[in-house]
């Protein structure tokens, strides 16, 4: 019987004992969700700090493969094509023709950034870039757009009637390839001239057809991220209308 007695005791006390243990003992953790990324689309020499910065020149190209830069440096590159060759490697700066495909996973994004590379944009170009905005972003996620102001542009010409100006302002001639060194510059920089422009109303219009809620024009310095880490929310705020909406 002591034995027995003894065996009851000892076992009620470690189980107590061990209880307490597991009790303050933390769980595992949870595998974390999967990470949803901050994209900056046609970065340009302004990327942002801890987003993931795409853009389509062919600089991107050329800098990761050493056979193509090398033929190039051959056919005339200069020493400003060459020094953006470099910046985009120094600085990890992705391709991307978003008007294609921007290389992330479906719902990949939380956010989509992108200044002054919209009016860059054939319509087409333009329909399938928010299309395919939208397959990246998460549900909730945040497209915002910063583009050339169309109404700004038109208030100044107003002021000053000054057509030659207007028309700089417009962005919209074509340059020049007929030589060799103007093709290369084209295939190193891409064009660079605006295909359509857009004021906050006409921009809203089209990102609300598109499948955007919640579309709305911002004053520089606002926005409907959450986090913005980093991103400039008054970048050309002097030319710029800001408009932002949620999948």
């Amino acid at each position: 019987m002591a034995i027995l007695s003894w065996g009851r005791t000892y076992f009620i006390n470690n189980y107590f004992r061990c209880s307490l243990c597991l009790s303050i003992i933390p769980p595992p953790p949870r595998k974390n969700r999967k990470r949803k990324y901050k994209v900056n689309i046609g970065c340009g020499r302004t990327p942002t700090t801890g987003w993931l910065n795409f853009d389509n020149t062919q600089a991107i190209q050329l800098a990761n493969s050493p056979v193509k830069y090398w033929l190039a440096k051959i056919f005339g590159l200069n020493s400003h094509q060459i020094e953006n060759i470099e910046w985009n490697k120094k600085n990890k700066i992705r391709f991307a023709d978003a008007t294609k495909k921007i290389p992330l996973p479906d719902a990949a994004a939380e956010c989509i950034y992108t200044s002054h590379m919209f009016e860059h944009l054939s319509q087409n170009g333009a329909k399938s870039f928010l299309k395919e905005a939208l397959r990246v972003l998460e549900a909730g996620g945040v497209l915002r757009i910063a583009v050339p102001d169309l109404r700004a542009i038109i208030s100044e010409y107003n002021r000053n009637e000054d057509a030659d100006r207007f028309m700089d302002a417009m962005l919209v001639t074509a340059p020049p390839f007929n030589s060799m060194k103007q093709k290369i510059s084209l295939l190193i920089s891409g064009y660079r001239h605006h295909q359509w422009m857009y004021d906050g109303a006409s921009l809203s219009r089209l990102m609300t057809k598109a499948g955007f809620h919640n579309v709305s024009i911002l004053e520089p310095g606002k926005t409907s991220i959450a986090n913005p880490i980093n991103l400039d929310l008054s970048e050309r705020s002097e030319q710029s209308v800001y408009v932002e909406g949620v999948k």
